[in-house]
């Protein structure tokens, strides 16, 4: 059975690339530590893993990354939160899947896993249909068109979005990222942040739509920045103002100062 292969450096991954065949299905999972959707999601992928047999040449090739150690490599596949899996064929990248929703995982490593480099253009073809608001997926074992009842999915972004408040003590949703900021209020958070040495992590909801609307509703605060502390909501840039002026320590608890912790590039 297969199993997953940590990497962990530049050199380990050109030469895990290289050994590959074009026809290899590459699974990359991009985690962090500190996150524990990574765990989780570390679990998922070892079992999945386990269902595949080792093959020669390898049909399939499981491999783990550090995204903040190898930022490098997390730059180049457009990584901005974790977990974040890549699936890629010859190359080319095939299909990413941000977040720890297993049923998106399992879908989209069994999808091109069964498919070979020839029939796998034929399949990226097919368009999704809609029936009465509800989306439309057609079942691989049995060819069927099924429906997901759209309150299904709600509720599964909503199991989504409580993991990922709760990915680190400190949680920014932010448009853009602590590098490259797309808004000047998610700049200003990012500075604040850093100021306090606060550790903390963050998720570009730009890069991610159903994120982006979902938490909105879900947080019941309809703008961004959205600052999130032990999984429970501060606000936004002017709340989180508010709360260091009537407290200067109150990101005491979480700063690498105070902690003697190695800070952590978000």
């Amino acid at each position: 059975m297969s199993t997953i292969q940590e990497i962990t450096s530049l050199e380990g991954w050109d030469q895990h690339l290289s050994s590959l065949p074009p026809s290899t299905l590459l699974i990359i999972s991009f985690q962090a530590p500190w996150a524990a959707p990574c765990a989780q999601m570390a679990t998922v992928l070892s079992t999945l893993a386990s269902e595949y047999p080792v093959t020669d040449p390898p049909s399939t090739s499981w491999v783990s990354i550090n995204a903040e150690e190898l930022s490098d490599i997390s730059e180049a596949y457009d990584v901005t939160a974790v977990p974040y899996l890549v699936l890629v064929r010859g190359g080319e990248v095939l299909e990413t899947v941000s977040g720890s929703s297993v049923v998106k995982v399992r879908n989209a490593i069994e999808s091109h896993a069964k498919q070979s480099p020839h029939s796998a253009s034929a399949a990226a073809g097919q368009e999704a249909a809609a029936t009465n608001g509800a989306a439309a997926t057609v079942d691989d074992k049995n060819g069927e068109t099924t429906t997901e009842d759209p309150e299904n999915q709600k509720e599964e972004l909503f199991k989504r979005l409580k993991d990922l408040v709760k990915a680190a003590p400190v949680m920014l949703f932010m448009k853009g990222t602590p590098s490259e900021p797309k808004c000047g209020f998610s700049r200003q958070l990012v500075a604040i942040l850093r100021e306090n040495a606060v550790k903390y992590g963050f998720f570009n909801i730009l890069a991610d739509d159903e994120v982006r609307q979902g938490l909105k509703e879900f947080a019941d605060w309809p703008t961004y920045p959205q600052l999130w502390v032990d999984g429970e909501l501060v606000g936004g840039l002017d709340i989180v103002k508010e709360e260091l002026a009537n407290n200067d320590e109150f990101f005491k608890p979480y700063s690498v100062k105070a902690n003697g912790d190695t800070p952590v590039v978000a």
